[in-house]
């Protein structure tokens, strides 16, 4: 199979070939035909029958071009399909959008075009277009700030635009921060599960902005046609979950920010400009757009996907890879002596796309166990297709607990907020694993049902 590059140069040589073919019947009166083309696979508009049939010869002096268009579908079927970002399709066909605005941006180092521009830069030199202030969400603009870390407001040093912090002394843009601007834009790449937390600084500033704000799309990384995990109850919201949304909720940004508007969870004059070629069943490895981790810990898609479950680990004393060169792919502790059993016991349950393997992983100093090398559990993805990181997840605290009860602790009530209930405390301490999960089931079921007519792209 011919992708990419591949079939590009493919189709140029077939076009040579045939070419220099179509000169040479051209000038020879061979009565070819027009069948040999179409039992080739690559039959020529009906429109140009009646010409075939009146001059045989016709048909070959299109065929390079015949070809080429016909032919080439087929290629392009089999390739990867290029995905362009909101941020091209707003510069190719809505730049009315913003022209002759002020134009405040809410963006990091993921928003980039094919080309890994910023963003920042695209608009800072669009005709028309006055960019005047930049927002900046968790880990900073630039993405390297660790997880929960204040930031600071601070300047651009390639345009020399402010840049307004929403993850510091506020988490919401004040009047001041928006005095100057006229139309507020967000653009970066989220990961596709409620409890990180980009989503909802969008959500948050889109209320607040009291002007126009314009969402340029990105993907669902994990795929946008994948609902999983329960759906977040009301009394637990936090920065990690401000409504009642799907764990993994199979939604882009811009169609996420449409159904918080549309269900009246947030007031605001929302405009989203979607991407172009993207379809809900893609990984992002399949939209040929370049990976950016989107945070320090979340360095491949492989990561993304189990994020939404091993993000759990956070709420308890384990450590959940950071520091490590897996983070978010291992689980462990200094205490985790049996984590062979561990990894046997849960492979014994045959859960799809995952396999437990026992490892060891010496931790940076300033994570959990930090300057120890630790045992721990590592979860291999075998097939991402089937996976279910909060099915994983949950099997494998519970595993842990049923061994360690008593060196076993959570963190205050952050497994509520992380998961949206009680119900995996609950669940870990006293079993039911299962039944819980098929009250996940039921809950993700009924929030994808829910927002489907909020959609943008088709399967």
């Amino acid at each position: 199979m011919l992708t990419g590059r591949g079939a590009s140069r493919a189709a140029l040589i077939l076009f040579t070939i045939l070419f220099i073919l179509s000169q040479f019947i051209l000038s020879k009166p061979l009565p070819l035909s027009l069948r040999t083309a179409q039992e080739g696979g690559c039959a020529p508009d009906r429109a140009l029958d009646y010409h075939a049939r009146m001059n045989p010869r016709f048909i070959f002096a299109l065929a390079p071009a015949l070809a080429v268009v016909s032919c080439g579908r087929l290629a392009a079927a089999q390739a990867t399909a290029p995905v362009a970002p909101g941020i091209e399709v707003l510069l190719e066909d809505s730049l009315h959008l913003v022209r002759g605005k002020r134009v405040g941006l809410i963006t990091n180092h993921t928003g980039r075009d094919r080309a890994g521009r910023r963003t920042i830069d695209r608009l800072f030199e669009a005709p028309g277009v006055r960019l005047v202030a930049l927002y900046g969400p968790e880990h900073g603009l630039a993405g390297v700030a660790r997880g929960g870390a204040q930031i600071a407001s601070a300047t651009d040093s390639a345009t020399g635009l402010p840049i307004y912090s929403l993850y510091g002394s506020t988490r919401v843009p004040t009047p001041a921060m928006l005095d100057s601007v006229d139309v507020l834009v967000y653009d970066i790449q989220d990961v596709g599960a409620r409890v990180y937390t980009y989503v909802w600084t969008m959500a948050l500033a889109a209320g607040a902005a009291k002007r126009p704000f314009i969402v340029l799309d990105r993907p669902d990384p994990i795929r946008a046609d994948r609902v999983e995990g329960g759906v977040l109850e009301p009394r637990w919201r936090s920065f990690v979950g401000l409504h009642e949304v799907a764990l993994r909720y199979g939604l882009t940004p811009g169609e996420l920010m449409r159904w918080l508007v549309g269900s009246g969870r947030v007031k605001a004059d929302v405009t989203v400009v979607p991407m172009r070629g993207y379809r809900r069943s893609m990984w992002y490895d399949e939209t040929g757009l370049p990976w950016v981790a989107p945070s320090p810990n979340i360095p491949e898609v492989e990561t993304a996907l189990l994020y939404a479950g091993t993000v759990f680990i956070e709420a308890a004393n384990l450590s959940e890879g950071r520091g490590t060169d897996q983070p978010l792919k291992v689980v462990g502790a200094p205490w985790l002596t049996d984590a062979a059993a561990i990894a046997r016991e849960l492979n014994a349950r045959r859960l799809p796309g995952v396999r437990f393997e026992a490892t060891t992983r010496a931790v940076r100093r300033g994570e959990e166990f930090g300057g120890q090398t630790i045992p721990m559990v590592a979860l291999r993805v075998t097939d991402r297709d089937s996976l279910r990181p909060t099915e994983a997840a949950a099997h494998l605290l519970r595993a842990i607990y049923r061994r360690h009860p008593k060196p076993f602790r959570w963190r205050s009530t952050g497994i509520e907020e992380l998961t949206g209930s009680r119900a995996l405390r609950r669940a870990v301490a006293q079993g039911g694993v299962e039944a819980l999960l098929a009250r996940w089931e039921r809950e993700s079921a009924a929030f994808k049902a829910e927002t489907e007519k909020y959609w943008l792209y088709p399967p």
